[in-house]
């Protein structure tokens, strides 16, 4: 099996790609028998030479190989039909500006595995880049309120070589006297939590940080079940509300009383409660100043992420009161991060963390009978011009009917 590393080509440029020299060596060393070919790119993070000097090929062509790898979606242009793809389509949640790309998929029968389809049995996914996504948001979310309150000047993450760089800029900062609240607990929210704990700030549980003040910096890492609870009174099910949060409203307005800076690392579901509304953010008592949120829902769960950002111009400024946009540094303003791509702003890392968990989580698959069933669970389509039966839901989609 011939597998290729392709180029991005999606604007604005991305510079990650899913296997460092060093992890495609790795990944030849354990299966030998394995062709590896990476496509020639000027934009990639490690030169055409990084992987050269490690003895992997690199060319302008790669149509001869069977499986392609990359990390954005690929434009329709450059689909090369009959072959088995890798990458992010953003199709799965039937998202309108990419209905083209899975009908051109389909037409040229080619197999898809979403990289957000690789999942373990019960749903939980394999491999990811949120991590990153919330180290970067973290960090900037700090650099936003450092900016505001003229206390500390942090570089562009996309500036830094890489997280140690990151890290090493952290150190010589010093925070003011701050409640933070962090929602989530997987790896976006883990992410953030490296960057809080880095910074030596002390954590509380929420009952502290509800009802205590403190002398010094403080954070909270709240679960679903903590901003969210029951109409009915009774006690809340976290898997319950996983498949039905319908019975459930927002608990979030308690920690908005007591919160200075808002990291938003959570997961939202379909039909869950908003966290805080716009009415919600009108309120006398609604304290929170700065929010990063790494989740950038748009007009969603967070009523200040009214668009996102960029990483050119990653800050914004909500006011409330008038529920539109203004300068981030007006007195009015909630300050917004909301960047929706913040592993790009650290693509040698992301990258390196990223190919690590493909070579143990998804390649043995090639070579094993998928005794995993993880390329079963990730197939979208087939190489007949199908969508498969886990993806059936996605037809009227396609057909244009949704």
């Amino acid at each position: 099996m011939k597998f290729g590393i392709i180029k991005e080509r999606k604007n604005p440029p991305d510079r990650r790609v899913v296997f460092s020299p060093e992890k495609l060596q790795e990944f030849k060393q354990q299966f030998p028998e394995a062709e590896i070919v990476v496509e020639s790119s000027d934009i990639r993070v490690f030169s055409d030479d990084a992987y050269r000097d490690l003895g992997i090929e690199v060319s302008n062509d790669v149509s001869d190989c069977d499986v392609l790898l990359g990390v954005k979606e690929v434009p329709v242009d450059n689909l090369i039909p009959n072959k088995k793809y890798f990458y992010f389509s953003h199709t799965i949640k039937k998202q309108p500006y990419n209905r083209k790309l899975l009908k051109a998929m389909l037409e040229r029968n080619i197999e898809m595995y979403d990289h957000e389809t690789i999942v373990k049995e019960g749903g939980a996914r394999l491999i990811g880049f949120g991590r990153y996504a919330g180290l970067v948001g973290a960090y900037n979310g700090f650099r936003a309120l450092g900016i505001r309150e003229g206390l500390f000047n942090l570089p562009k993450v996309e500036t830094l070589p890489d997280l140690e760089a990151v890290k090493a800029e952290l150190d010589k900062i010093t925070l003011p006297n701050i409640k933070i609240l962090l929602t989530g607990t997987g790896k976006v929210a883990k992410g953030a939590k490296e960057i809080l704990d880095h910074l030596k700030i002390k954590e509380v549980s929420d009952t502290l940080y509800l009802t205590s003040d403190f002398s010094e910096p403080i954070y909270c890492m709240a679960d679903v079940m903590e901003y969210n609870k029951r109409i009915d009174g009774k006690a809340g099910d976290k898997y319950a509300f996983y498949k039905d949060p319908s019975g459930y409203e927002s608990n979030f307005m308690p920690y908005a009383k007591v919160t200075d800076f808002f990291i938003a690392g959570h997961f939202y579901g379909d039909g869950a409660p908003y966290l805080f509304t716009r009415e919600d953010a009108k309120h006398s008592d609604f304290k929170i100043k700065y929010v990063a949120d790494v989740s950038c829902d748009i007009d969603g769960p967070v009523a200040c992420t009214i668009r996102p950002s960029t990483i050119a111009d990653p800050i914004y400024g909500y006011n409330p009161e008038t529920e539109s946009e203004i300068d981030f540094m007006d007195e009015k303003a909630i300050t917004v991060m909301a960047v929706d791509n913040l592993p790009c702003e650290l693509p040698k890392d992301a990258s390196e963390g990223f190919g690590e968990m493909f070579l143990k989580h998804v390649i043995p698959s090639f070579y094993n009978n998928d005794k995993e069933g993880v390329l079963e669970r990730a197939k979208m389509t087939t190489n007949d011009g199908k969508l498969t039966d886990r993806y059936l839901y996605l037809q009227d989609y396609v057909d244009g009917k949704e």
